[in-house]
């Protein structure tokens, strides 16, 4: 990984580093999920900590994926202070939206992943990219960044709102909106 830029490198390091280590330590993992407020198990740094660990192998690698695909151009494009920046508003305003949602139905179930923060800079590179032709999994049909984050963005939506999926959609889509909320005030900043 010698061409990535350092904070993504660093980031999908830690990521597949705590996995593997959750795989040998299983019993520590759950004081870095993050807990529902009513759970009782909830601790300060959740907020913080779930956004390295995952699920699954699956889980893992479709986020690393996200991570080198949007997150190394944009790491580029910003450089490292405003991109850790981004990937900070990406995963606290994910951890806000799930906390608001698990305690709005009374979910107990605790979340992992940086699914949140990979939503945000997906919306991030729709934002400053809307006219790059990308190439999604699924679909296989090219199509041009603004059209993939806007079908993304309501689909998740929509799942959020109509099923119980284990997936956490609402976090997802708070940090698409985290990171919607920082490029605005980057640029309304930039205007002054």
């Amino acid at each position: 990984m010698p061409h990535l830029p350092p904070v993504t490198k660093a980031f999908m390091l830690a990521c597949v580093g705590l996995f593997c280590a959750f795989i040998l330590l299983p019993g520590i993992e759950p004081l870095f999920m993050l807990w529902p407020l009513q759970s009782g198990r909830f601790l300060p740094w959740q907020p913080v900590s779930y956004a390295f660990l995952h699920g699954d192998m699956l889980h893992l690698f479709f986020n690393m994926l996200g991570l080198w695909m949007f997150g190394s151009e944009l790491e580029r494009v910003w450089g490292t202070k405003r991109y850790i920046q981004m990937l900070a508003a990406s995963i606290l305003s994910a951890a806000a939206a799930q906390l608001i949602f698990t305690l709005l139905i009374g979910a107990y179930t605790p979340t992992v992943g940086a699914s949140g923060a990979m939503f945000g800079l997906l919306l991030s590179f729709g934002m400053l990219f809307p006219d790059r032709i990308i190439m999604p999994l699924f679909p296989p049909i090219p199509m041009k960044a603004k059209y993939f984050v806007a079908i993304f963005g309501a689909l998740e939506l929509l799942m959020g709102l109509t099923g119980r999926s284990g997936i956490a959609h609402f976090a997802h889509l708070g940090g698409m909106l985290g990171a919607y909320l920082l490029i605005r005030y980057w640029r309304s900043v930039r205007r002054r």
